[in-house]
């Protein structure tokens, strides 16, 4: 059987067929040599050779973006900040605005331009404004690439220009482009501009991805191309609640990255449904010993939607576990219990419960309290 199984594979890959990675029909056939389709979660679906590592052009201002914004929600960031163009970001090659040295812009035009145009100059001047000098935000870079798991990736700039060793993979960008999205789903707001303009109106700024006007439901994100890269992707997209993101490095043409993205989305999409599950009844409250109240009411600690295939829909069973009593102090949040969710008997998700509300303990003179009601109360 593994024989079988690895031969199939094998025919797979050859003929261009993407893999799914649990519970859904066979894949689309891709023409690029490396795909993924992830879930906002940082779920693979579906995956071709997707931890190869390529390069992957300007779709490297996914991490850029990704700093940024971090950086405008924690607070060390204002997007009404003013940036200067140094000298090295204005030498910046590819894709540009043609940043003059000394040139000042918000770092709202300059994340816009990065997100539209492919701004190199502005992807440099903004890691610059950061962290300092080009250098030190790449190490940012590969340091949150760290954090995200991301173990196919080392970046050697901020902008995705050819450099050795400048490589990622398909599911890299697709863990990049899911906590972007995740984290500031804002960033939306810049990367599904068809047309804008900077300086006053006097220089124009089109989208790089042309998906925006052909695909429904798109939310993003990024393009990328060079002539060793080829042509790159990472494109969003939302629809009943599902947001999924396909990704495709080494693209032959434009024609062809734009089908191959759209064939993983149709497919994510036909196979794939966001459900919010619940306990089939409302939740009991839970008993407290020595707690200021005599039991907690429940929720559920989480109540994000999961991806499921849709086939798996019909089948799911329910059931709950609960603490039969807590002693206090209990605090609102803590997990008290968890909803398990199996399909034939094969675990597909547990969800925790948690307390509602914060119990206290009593204190010595309130349990004296109590017991003597309790007498009096008897008598």
């Amino acid at each position: 059987m593994k024989k079988i199984a690895a031969a199939a594979l094998c025919l797979a890959l050859a003929a261009g067929m993407a893999i799914p990675c649990r519970g859904a029909a066979a894949g689309p056939e891709i023409a690029a040599p490396s795909a993924a389709l992830m879930t906002l979660d940082g779920e693979l679906l579906l995956e071709k050779d997707a931890r190869a590592r390529r390069e992957p052009a300007s779709v490297t201002k996914v991490m850029t973006m990704l700093l940024v914004c971090e950086a405008v929600d924690e607070g060390r960031l204002s997007l009404s900040d003013t940036v200067t163009a140094s000298a090295h970001a204005a030498a910046m090659g590819g894709s540009q605005i043609w940043l003059e040295e000394g040139e000042r812009m918000t770092a709202e035009e300059m994340l816009k331009c990065v997100a539209v145009a492919s701004a190199n100059d502005c992807a440099v001047a903004l890691g610059e404004h950061l962290a300092g000098s080009e250098e030190s935000f790449v190490e940012l870079m590969n340091r949150r690439a760290a954090e995200l798991g991301m173990e196919d990736t080392h970046f050697v700039n901020a902008c995705g220009l050819t450099a050795e060793g400048h490589l990622t993979s398909a599911r890299d960008v697709g863990l990049m482009s899911a906590a972007l999205l995740r984290e500031h789903p804002w960033i939306s707001e810049y990367s599904l501009i068809w047309q804008d303009t900077v300086r006053n109106g006097a220089f124009g700024l089109d989208n790089t991805n042309k998906m925006i006007r052909s695909y429904p439901g798109l939310t993003g994100l990024k393009t990328g191309f060079t002539s060793s890269a080829g042509y790159c992707i990472s494109a969003s997209a939302e629809r009943e609640g599902l947001h999924l993101i396909a990704v495709i490095l080494g693209g032959e043409t434009k024609e062809s990255r734009t089908a191959d993205a759209s064939s993983l989305l149709n497919w994510g999409f036909a196979n794939y449904a966001a459900v919010t599950l619940g306990p089939d009844r409302p939740l009991e409250p839970v008993p407290v010993i020595l707690g200021d109240r005599e039991r907690v009411e429940c929720r559920l600690a989480a109540e994000r939607p999961l991806v499921l295939p849709r086939e798996w829909l019909n089948g799911l069973e329910k059931s709950v576990e609960l603490a039969p009593s807590l002693t206090a102090p209990v605090e609102e949040g803590q997990q008290i219990g968890t909803l398990r969710v199996t399909r034939e008997g094969a675990l597909v998700a547990e969800i925790p419960i948690a307390a509602a509300q914060s119990t206290a303990r009593l204190t010595l003179w309130q349990i004296f309290f109590c017991a003597m009601r309790a007498v009096v109360m008897k008598f």
